[in-house]
């Protein structure tokens, strides 16, 4: 019995010494997610997982977790609180990172911006209508756009009633002298038809009947509609054309909640269409509509521009500043509309938290109204703060990388784009490093740019709301991708092809311009996958981004254009987003 008990003691007394051994020198720190791996990491010798950054293990492996391959852990985090990430100084310099210390943001004249476009002013449109009825014989008018002048033939009527009111003219005008009362009844019965007095007397002088009876006229404008075609036959007081006076427009803006109380009638703005950047027009505030719009949680502002140029065209899109009054002061900070991303629900900036080093952290602030080019910051930030105030999303994208807070996460965790190992980048640059590349058949490269242009036409409707043409242009580019060979190229493309496919089928079918948006984001996908492998293109290609569509969880489109357009929202959001990437030439 003693013997067995002197065992047990020295089994105890060995177990109590591998314990020292093995966690005596961690602080009687016993989890090993919380071990600080600082010395391994600096040393080349620590892996990790992309998707699971807490998974740190000394060689390389599957992550336990997910299966994935682990990567080689980034090094010199030390001393780094949760939030905060080192960007390196060449990754500061090729993004072109700028930061700024804010301050006191009093404005002492600001001005509120708005964005909106060009329409026709319907006080002084008019519409051409047929004063009798008839068969339209033959039509003057041959496209829509045409400039037309007041008294100009626009069309010829063959009208039964209006030969036997010529005819009952010709017998009364036998008659006048005997019976001037019929005479001039029928003559008056000619003027309701909008007869001049010297069209009736050169029916009277000719003593014959004209069967084709011309219609000229009674406004000065633009064919902005033409309603009728040859051979038809209309009705008394039926419309034929609907003519737009452009020697006036209006020029049509929506205005948030938080704005609506610094506008009134008769406030000067000034106007600046994105067409002429530097030309800009000046105006009064006309109207101001009483009702919110519920969906867009707008009010629509609209003032009257004289156009005696023919500059402004409807539809184009327009920039409108109102200037503050004289002394206005918009207390607390100012920072930069570039320092800001908005994702709909929040608004986040970066600050420099080490004023030596490269070290940033996301923050959350509260935002005012947007004077001359500055938000007036009412929460989140205070005085002798360092922002960045260029190159932001290039930051953003960093967080996201290392697995930090970011513009689209608010926890942290670190987002998998396939690039993770390689030497990082700013926001990137494709075609040059950092890209894998699919090796595509130059022929099918070739053809495969007519479809990309055909998106674009596909996304150019969609900003504008129109999608009749994103209807129309879905359908051709369907019938072109059908004829595309796709020989030598990889499953992953082909599979690519079949979504675009679909998508385009959906779009071209599709009634609403909602549901045609919706299949627009899967298609953006597909058509960005491919063209970041296409070799010769014809100028660069930018990947934009709105964070607000597909339901605040972002989506991406392309664009031959730096300006954002926004193809999700149109006229609602129009400049809502920012260059994600750029796909070189």
């Amino acid at each position: 019995m003693k013997k067995n008990s002197l065992y047990i003691v020295l089994a105890v007394l060995g177990g109590l010494l591998a314990g020292y051994l093995i966690f005596g020198g961690h602080d009687n720190n016993l989890n090993s997610e919380e071990h600080d791996h600082s010395e391994e990491i600096a040393s080349g010798k620590m892996w990790t997982c992309s998707m699971h950054p807490q998974i740190m293990q000394p060689e390389p492996g599957d992550c336990p977790i997910c299966g994935m391959d682990l990567i080689p852990a980034e090094s010199g985090a030390d001393g780094l609180s949760i939030g905060q990430f080192k960007m390196t100084e060449n990754a500061m310099a090729l993004a072109n990172i700028k930061t700024m210390v804010v301050g006191d943001g009093k404005v002492q004249s600001g001005a509120l911006k708005l964005s909106g476009k060009i329409e026709e002013n319907q006080e002084i449109n008019g519409t051409q209508a047929a004063y009798f009825g008839g068969r339209i014989e033959k039509l003057y008018v041959n496209f829509e756009g045409e400039e037309i002048k007041k008294g100009q033939l626009l069309a010829a009527i063959y009208s039964p009633e209006l030969v036997s009111a010529q005819q009952e003219l010709l017998t009364a005008s036998n008659l006048k002298e005997s019976q001037p009362a019929l005479y001039k009844a029928v003559r008056n019965k000619l003027k309701l038809w909008k007869l001049s007095d010297k069209q009736i007397e050169l029916i009277e002088s000719r003593g014959k009947v004209n069967e084709n009876f011309p219609v000229y006229a009674n406004i000065t404008g633009t064919v902005s509609k033409i309603m009728v075609e040859e051979g038809d036959y209309i009705k008394q007081g039926a419309p034929l054309f609907s003519l737009a006076n452009l020697s006036s427009v209006w020029a049509v803006f929506d205005s948030y909640e938080n704005q609506v109380s610094s506008l009134n009638k008769d406030q000067i703005i000034t106007v600046v269409p994105n067409s002429y950047p530097n030309t800009n027009f000046k105006a009064k505030i006309s109207f101001i509509n009483p009702i919110l719009n519920s969906d867009k949680r707008t009010v629509e502002v609209r003032a009257v521009i004289q156009n005696k140029d023919g500059l402004l065209k409807p539809g184009m899109f327009v920039a409108g500043t109102v200037a503050m009054e004289s002394g206005q002061k918009s207390d607390g900070i100012a920072i930069p509309e570039s320092a800001v991303l908005w994702t709909g629900e929040r608004s986040v900036v970066y600050i420099k938290s080490d004023q030596n080093q490269p070290i940033f952290e996301m923050r959350e602030v509260t935002l005012g109204n947007v004077n001359n080019g500055f938000y007036q910051v009412l929460e989140g930030l205070e005085n002798g703060v360092e922002i960045v105030v260029n190159g932001t999303f290039t930051v953003d994208a960093a967080a996201q990388l290392k697995g930090k807070k970011s513009m689209m996460n608010q926890v942290g965790a670190k987002t998998m784009t396939g690039h993770e190992g390689h030497t990082a980048m700013p926001m990137s640059t494709i075609g040059a490093v950092g890209q894998t590349e699919i090796q595509m058949p130059a022929s099918f490269q070739q053809e495969f740019m007519g479809i990309l242009e055909y998106y674009m036409e596909i996304k150019n409707a969609l900003v504008s709301s129109n999608g009749d043409k994103a209807r129309s242009t879905s359908k051709i580019a369907l019938a072109r991708l059908k004829q595309l060979k796709k020989t030598g190229l990889d499953q992953r493309t082909i599979d690519h092809l079949d979504t675009i496919g679909q998508m385009l089928d959906a779009i071209s079918s599709g009634n609403k311009i909602e549901s045609q948006r919706n299949h627009f984001i899967a298609l953006s996908a597909k058509m960005i996958s491919i063209s970041t492998n296409l070799k010769a293109l014809p100028s660069t290609l930018y990947v934009q981004n709105c964070p607000m569509a597909n339901k605040n969880k972002g989506a991406d489109w392309l664009s031959w254009e730096k300006e954002i357009l926004n193809p999700y929202y149109g006229d609602a959001m129009l400049t809502c987003g920012a260059v994600k990437q750029v796909i070189a030439q």
